[in-house]
């Protein structure tokens, strides 16, 4: 791999990233667009975060759009909450398996445990967990074997049940897992793919080695990285932003869901960095036009907005207009911003 790099500009970077994301202009409803907004999976740890993700990508999105039934939820990166497509379960489970002989039987035997004592039924997985004598926490190690299904309402425990294991290959939906990192958050190392996928960094270089042939390498703002040598065309493409880019992103959401130097990318401004990625639960993004320009939290029906500096009227207006279309379920009256600095 001693190619030329090619050099990417931090506008190049986020325009693509805008554009695979859906984040730049929102998709048409359907089944297609709700697989592709979940194409890198969704956070869900926060009660309903894969909704308002959704929403910010999927016109007209419903408050059960995450129920669609071409969307599932699993334990996924870092055995969070995750939706994501149906389809895709073997990606976001089986791409995440360990491939050292411990771990892997580990997965298996916790897998077929739960199976045996679950015998098609559905419950909690800390009722599930108690009553087998083990830590419930330790059930979420079977998910990489694509066997455990789960369903969060944002309120009690998951449910667990049992479903067929994948038919893809477990080496299969490793490379396919790094590619929808490398194409949504691209560029990308192996250390940075491995602390976005929860898998270790022996591992993940690994992963990315294998998938080699269809790597180009590319030179960033903060340092050498790699992109799919399919996405380069869109990398060097022209930005495109309509002017209504207004979106509440909401924790954890996939845009942000970053470490190390990629923060830096983002938001360039070292003091803001901080206030996005708190020590413990990190706030909502408010993104305008491409660029994150403050941080959001909602209680019931009131949204408060912290913005990064001064907003103009009409920003201001069009964020109330994206804040009052939020899908939320159970709340019964019309939303309103409450504006913080």
């Amino acid at each position: 791999m001693t190619a030329a790099r090619l050099a990417l500009t931090r506008a190049q970077i986020l325009a693509h990233r805008l554009r695979v994301s859906a984040l730049d202009e929102r998709l048409p409803p359907g089944a297609g667009s709700l697989r592709r907004a979940a194409r890198a999976g969704l956070s869900d740890s926060m009660p309903r975060g894969a909704l308002l993700s959704i929403h910010a990508r999927v016109a007209g999105a419903r408050p059960d759009a995450w129920e669609d039934p071409v969307l599932v939820q699993v334990w996924g990166p870092r055995f969070s909450a995750y939706v994501i497509p149906a389809e895709d379960r073997a990606v976001f489970t089986l791409g995440r398996m360990p491939d050292e002989p411990a771990g892997f039987a580990r997965a298996v035997t916790i897998a077929d445990d739960l199976e045996r004592f679950l015998a098609g039924r559905r419950m909690s997985y800390a009722e599930a967990g108690h009553a087998m004598g083990v830590d419930p926490n330790s059930l979420r190690y079977g998910t990489t074997t694509g066997r455990i299904q789960i369903r969060w309402e944002g309120a009690g425990r998951p449910l667990v049940w049992m479903v067929p294991g994948p038919e893809m290959g477990a080496e299969d939906a490793r490379l396919e897992l790094a590619r929808r990192y490398l194409r949504v958050l691209g560029p990308g190392t192996a250390d940075a793919f491995g602390q976005w996928a929860g898998i270790k960094p022996a591992r993940a270089s690994r992963i990315l080695d294998a998938l080699a042939a269809e790597l180009t390498p590319v030179a960033t703002p903060i340092g050498d990285r790699w992109i799919l040598t399919s996405d380069a065309a869109s990398f060097r493409a022209s930005p495109r932003m309509p002017p209504s880019a207004v979106r509440l992103l909401p924790s954890g959401d996939t845009w942000f869901l970053l470490q190390g130097a990629d923060r830096d990318l983002l938001v360039p401004d070292a003091r803001r960095r901080p206030e996005l990625w708190t020590p413990r639960v990190w706030p909502g993004a408010l993104l305008i036009d491409g660029e994150i320009r403050g941080t959001w939290r909602r209680a019931n029906a009131v949204v408060d907005i912290d913005s990064w500096g001064p907003l103009t009227p009409a920003d201001r207006r069009r964020v109330e207009t994206e804040a009052a279309s939020l899908p939320l379920p159970g709340v019964e009256r019309d939303i309103r911003v409450r504006w913080g600095s």
